[in-house]
């Protein structure tokens, strides 16, 4: 189970932000799709990107399988878990631009360099179930996608494709993007204010301290726990300036719901954790990751594009990540 984030910094810039949740790896790997390179699309024509685009992904024979990327015109692209909910087209529909659930994030960071380009596309789209092999294919989805100024969950379902505007720029799992926003009215005694002393009787209770607005504010793994939970700090934390202090905030509230190794077990047993937590920053053309079992914060960049060859992907090469003072 995963959880996704995205804001502006006080310039505009995105940025989107992941955790990749299970029991265990995919192989996933950072790549990049060079600007030119010919994506192979199952139903599509295939066609040269025309943005670059950077991520984490599975390779399926040269086709990027992205759980999460963004590319060179600051538009970037997540998917999460979708169980019992998403519903796709088992063949291509006649008149529409088909594309498989695997393939989906390539489509949009490849195509794409705005939301409201996305959302034009995708009213004469629909999204088939897979045909790609690999670790990512045959999954349940839905996506959240951004660009700094608007951001959108889009949602295959029994009743259609839908795309809903995210207000809070927040996904987590099932249920639907309404149902989440709707359970956000539960909450609503919620408050960041200092609290004051209360009269009980001729006792003046005293707070034990900052904080005890937030009592309730829901702490577990579950789906809805994790919308509400990055929802309220995402909302709540100022706008920020740098690159710095951005992957920071970014840092700081994917870790308020990152899955704990011990704390949560799937059906089989087997305890879920954060296999990654990944950033994609618009400001300066950087993913940014940090892996299970290493506390390092690595970078790569679109930069390294420069170097690759429009004919193949790119194989990011990860380094400790640094910020200008």
């Amino acid at each position: 189970m995963c959880t996704a984030v995205c804001f502006p910094d006080d310039a505009g810039n995105l940025y989107l932000g992941r955790n990749l949740n299970w029991t265990c790896g995919y192989g996933e790997r950072c790549r990049i799709v060079p600007a030119g390179y010919r994506l192979a699309y199952t139903h599509l024509p295939a066609v040269p990107a025309k943005h670059t685009v950077i991520g984490m992904c599975v390779d399926a024979g040269g086709f990027p399988l992205f759980f999460d990327c963004g590319n060179d015109a600051g538009l970037a692209v997540a998917g999460l878990n979708f169980p019992g909910c998403a519903r796709y087209a088992k063949d291509p529909q006649d008149g529409a631009a088909n594309v498989t659930v695997s393939e989906f994030p390539c489509w949009v960071a490849a195509s794409f360099g705005s939301v409201e380009e996305v959302v034009r596309a995708l009213e004469g789209a629909a999204i088939t179930v897979d045909a790609q092999a690999g670790g990512a294919g045959g999954a349940s989805l839905h996506w959240i996608v951004s660009d700094g100024s608007r951001a959108v969950v889009v949602e295959s379902m029994a009743d259609g494709l839908h795309v809903l505007d995210d207000p809070v720029g927040v996904l987590a799992n099932a249920p639907d993007l309404p149902w989440h926003l709707t359970n956000l009215r539960t909450y609503t005694a919620l408050n960041t204010a200092a609290p004051q002393p209360v009269p009980w009787g001729e006792l003046a209770v005293q707070p034990l301290g900052v904080g005890a607005g937030v009592l309730g504010l829901p702490g577990d793994a579950c789906s809805p726990a994790r919308f509400t939970r990055a929802a309220f700090h995402n909302t709540h934390h100022p706008v920020r300036r740098g690159e710095r202090a951005n992957v920071a905030r970014m840092l700081r509230t994917l870790g308020n719901v990152a899955m704990v190794e011990g704390t949560a077990r799937s059906a089989d047993g087997e305890a879920e954790r954060t296999l990654y937590t990944g950033c994609f920053s618009a400001a300066t053309g950087t993913y940014y990751a940090q892996f299970d079992g290493d506390p390092v914060l690595y970078a790569a960049s679109l930069a390294q594009a420069d170097e690759a060859c429009p004919d193949a992907l790119f194989e990011c090469a990860f380094a400790p990540a640094s910020f200008d003072a």
